[in-house]
């Protein structure tokens, strides 16, 4: 699978003039933002970072705080602002899920990223990996739990072994994750994840080096890798300044970072996903790529991984907005 070169976008407005026809080009644009889910203070920063770019071009561009789930209150809300094109800068429920997409299609509002069916499958980690073994893309061994049927008398599953990661299965930002060394500590690590979610996945714990491959405009952009300071890559590692250092591009044999980069636009084709993604994966000590999701609607602000690879690519911040908004119309 050939790997896609990338080019800025032609139509980056760089004078007054230009900035004039890219803003009766795109129309209003409202970029959604906040959310009702727990990763909304995420989604926040991303939403204005995207705001104060999109403004720098020029663009007619509100934001647009959605504080609910409540489909019938944010078709009022949305239709209220007349916008012409949705900037959805939502993490996790009700920005991944297919829930805002469901929404916007019905108002006939092109919006960035993914469609409906894709955000769903994107967001859910158990159809991610029954999609990747079907196509024998490699992912680390697991097992489902569902809070129905789960209970104390659970029995540790044979094809497991410690240490082993326990995490929800529609959630973002390693929220309710846990690494289990001793199988005393498994109890408490599922009722952990199960609070967040009704199913959760107990995974191998893969050692490896931690890489992440952002997608835009079907092509892979530079490997970046991720040094988290703590165990592995949790929120605090993410989102607090100094606990993680990144190397980009990733310091790999060519043919290393070209496999990496074609298993992470295989598992963005094979969902569906368009616009952009950030598919992260661990590189075991046979420098094989093991998936282990796919972000549907990256962080976005320009400290955030997929802005970085971007940046490597030649594709500013502002660009990498603008171009968004483009292949929102593109896909419409």
């Amino acid at each position: 699978m050939a790997v896609k070169k990338l080019q800025a976008p032609s139509s980056l407005p760089v004078r007054q003039a230009g900035k004039l026809q890219a803003r009766n080009k795109i129309g209003k644009v409202g970029v959604l933002m906040g959310g009702p889910s727990t990763e909304r203070e995420i989604s926040l920063k991303s939403g204005k970072a995207v705001y104060e770019n999109l403004r720098q071009l020029g663009l007619d561009v509100i934001t647009i705080d959605i504080k609910t789930s409540n489909k019938e209150e944010n078709i009022r809300m949305i239709k209220s602002h007349k916008i012409d094109c949705a900037f959805i800068a939502l993490h996790g429920l009700f920005g991944e899920d297919g829930q805002i997409q469901e929404i916007l299609e019905k108002l006939n509002i092109p919006y960035t990223c993914s469609g409906m069916l894709a955000s769903r499958l994107a967001m859910d980690k158990v159809a991610t990996r029954k999609i990747c073994q079907i196509h024998g893309l490699p992912i680390p061994k697991y097992e489902i739990l569902d809070r129905f049927s789960y209970s104390t008398n659970w029995e540790f599953p044979d094809n497991l072994s410690l240490p082993l990661v326990v995490k929800p299965a529609s959630h973002g930002s390693s929220i309710g994750l846990s690494i289990i060394d001793n199988k005393k500590d498994i109890d408490k690590a599922i009722s952990l994840a199960f609070s967040f979610d009704e199913i959760i996945l107990i995974e191998e714990y893969i050692k490896g080096r931690e890489v992440t491959v952002g997608i835009l405009d079907n092509a892979a952009l530079p490997v970046i890798e991720v040094i988290p300071k703590k165990r592995f890559f949790d929120f605090e590692a993410k989102y607090q300044p100094g606990m993680t250092d990144y190397v980009v591009p990733a310091r790999l044999e060519e043919e290393v970072a070209k496999k990496i980069q074609e298993t992470a636009m295989a598992v963005h084709k094979l969902l569906g996903c368009v616009g952009c993604s950030r598919v992260d994966i661990i590189l075991d000590s046979n420098n094989t790529p093991i998936v282990l999701e796919l972000n549907s609607i990256p962080g976005l602000t320009p400290t955030s991984l997929l802005p970085k690879a971007a940046k490597v690519a030649g594709i500013d911040f502002p660009q990498l907005c603008l171009r968004l908004l483009e292949l929102a119309y593109e896909k419409k």
